[in-house]
């Protein structure tokens, strides 16, 4: 089969590889229908994933037929169609049991296995470890566009950004960076009943899309955007939450400095690079800091608000490539703002 394969930092291809089988009584082979590219993906191939070893098959969101099934699979047949999540669950480790197969310790301690330590879906064929506690059966009705965000982003928006940042009715959450993910958190903010969605990102087309995605006010970043920030909340106070999408010092430290007093600031963006955490000025603001890597449990949720819907999750699929045209969409997804892309969609 063909397969997106790493090969150290800034090294990849487009490869031919061994078909995938299954090897344990639990996993499943699925074809590939769609699949997509992940901000991670970047940071793997910028070397910020160290145990991301080369020769690795890349990827961990995907729509696809079961074209095999282990011997003690019983739920899942060949032909059904499924979504395939970015988290992989044994279903009973102790972690699992908490919801949190994001620290499922049958996968070693991590969740994220695809594209990370094992093989993973930018490929023709993919193996799914603990199938039947993994993947979920996608409903008749339902597109591959419309399910394919479900993998990963939308819940990492939703479970990363607006549950741990624990917005709720009336909040004023702030959003810096509207790429992917963050927009994911602008659309389910409002779902939660944010009074006030504000959008900051320095890409005038980002902030576009972040009007599309519910954003109530938009804020070019840049020296003046904390203070704008003061002007839209009552008495200047700033955010009940700020939520931070990108992954930089920069980034972070405006939520730190943009959120009111027993606010909440979320880091959603995976961080290359150490961040000051300014203790000296937070201590006394009585702020809460989470972060987080999504555990896909509130997956069966958003795909009830998908076909309701009240989630248009298709949406971030903004352009489309086939499968052997691999590398032309990495370079389109790498180079999003040249391309006013937000996720690239992958199909068969």
């Amino acid at each position: 089969m063909k397969a997106l394969v790493y090969h150290g930092p800034g090294q990849k291809s487009w490869d031919t590889v061994a078909d995938p089988k299954p090897i344990d009584p639990t996993d499943i082979v699925v074809q590939i229908d769609t699949t997509t590219i992940c901000g991670t993906d970047l940071h793997i191939l910028k070397g910020d994933v160290p145990t991301v070893e080369p020769g690795r098959i890349l990827g961990h969101e995907a729509v696809g037929t079961v074209v095999a099934v282990g011997s003690a699979v019983s739920s899942l047949a060949v032909d059904d169609r499924v979504l395939v999540p970015a988290i992989t669950s044994c279903g009973r480790c102790a972690y699992c049991k908490r919801a949190m197969p994001s620290h499922c310790q049958a996968t070693g301690g991590i969740g994220w296995i695809f594209g990370h330590l094992v093989d993973g879906t930018q490929a023709e064929y993919a193996r799914v470890p603990f199938a039947e506690t993994s993947v979920h059966k996608v409903p008749d009705g339902v597109s591959d566009a419309q399910v394919l965000f479900l993998a990963d982003i939308l819940p990492t928006g939703y479970e990363v950004g607006v549950r741990n940042g624990q917005v709720k009715p009336g909040d004023v959450v702030v959003v810096v960076g509207a790429g992917p993910v963050g927009l994911a958190a602008i659309q389910t903010a409002a779902l939660a009943g944010a009074a006030r969605i504000i959008a900051v990102d320095v890409v005038d087309s980002r902030l576009e899309h972040a009007r599309r995605f519910g954003a109530d006010e938009t804020i070019r970043s840049g020296g003046s955007a904390e203070e704008q920030i003061a002007a839209l909340t009552d008495g200047g106070l700033g955010a009940d939450v700020a939520i931070e999408a990108v992954g930089i010092p920069e980034t972070f430290d405006l939520c730190t400095r943009v959120v009111r007093p027993g606010g909440v600031v979320a880091n959603i963006g995976v961080h290359g690079a150490p961040t000051t955490l300014h203790l000296e000025d937070l201590w006394i603001k009585n702020i809460t800091i989470t972060t987080g890597l999504v555990d896909g449990t509130t997956v069966p949720m958003l795909l009830n608000l998908v076909r309701s819907g009240k989630i248009a999750s298709e949406l971030l699929g903004t352009h489309d490539f086939g499968l052997n045209d691999m590398l032309a969409a990495y370079d389109t997804f790498a180079e999003a703002g040249r391309h006013n892309a937000l996720k690239v969609v992958i199909r068969r």
